[in-house]
């Protein structure tokens, strides 16, 4: 009985574990602290301040905002779940530097990309397949770089530890909605009230 509660505790920790790179896990093991912007406010804080590359629908009125770091796999994931939502929803996805050395580069490259859905998708299947994504330059413009480093510094103000994080508004009921770690598409659906 207490073995079968403490396989049955570790395989839930493992499972959460599963949806979400942590800054513990690139980190010193020390969790960031910020003074988290109060969760009434964190749309309308990322709507204004977070800065990214939009893929979906770009007419949508539903908008949905992604804190992602480019060698997260739980990112990936969402991204992919993310997909058959686009011709609904508008995505906007907001790169962030916490995993490693390589986020800050792929980041910049995202940003820059001609067309950065095409080049996310095929960033995300390099990354899942175990290659470690896109090859990135690591000269990186003043202003881009700063803008990682913003969003960044969203991500510690929204208390969240975790990516990828989601901020976003309930399509039925309007309140806003905060979560750490990836879902499959229908759970991100039917998170965001979106009718099947």
């Amino acid at each position: 009985m207490i073995t079968r509660r403490l396989s049955l505790t570790l395989l839930a920790t493992s499972a959460v574990a599963l949806m979400a790179c942590s800054k513990e896990d690139a980190a010193s093991g020390q969790p960031a602290t910020a003074v988290p912007i109060d969760s009434a406010q964190a749309y309308d804080t990322v709507a204004r301040e977070a800065k990214g590359f939009t893929a979906g629908a770009m007419m949508s009125a539903h908008t949905v905002y992604v804190l992602f770091d480019p060698q997260c796999p739980h990112c990936s994931h969402l991204w992919e779940s993310s997909l058959p939502l686009q011709t609904k929803v508008k995505f906007v996805w907001a790169p962030v530097a916490i995993l490693g050395p390589k986020s800050l580069p792929q980041g910049a490259a995202l940003m820059q990309a001609a067309n950065p859905v095409e080049t996310m998708t095929a960033h995300e299947k390099s990354l899942l397949a175990g290659q470690g994504g896109m090859a990135a330059s690591a000269s990186i413009p003043a202003d881009i770089e700063a803008t990682i480093k913003a969003n960044t510094a969203l991500l510690d103000r929204l208390g969240a530890d975790s990516v990828p994080f989601v901020v976003a508004r309930h399509a039925g009921s309007g309140q806003v909605l905060t979560r750490a770690g990836s879902m499959d598409t229908a759970a991100l659906s039917s998170w965001l009230g979106m009718q099947p």
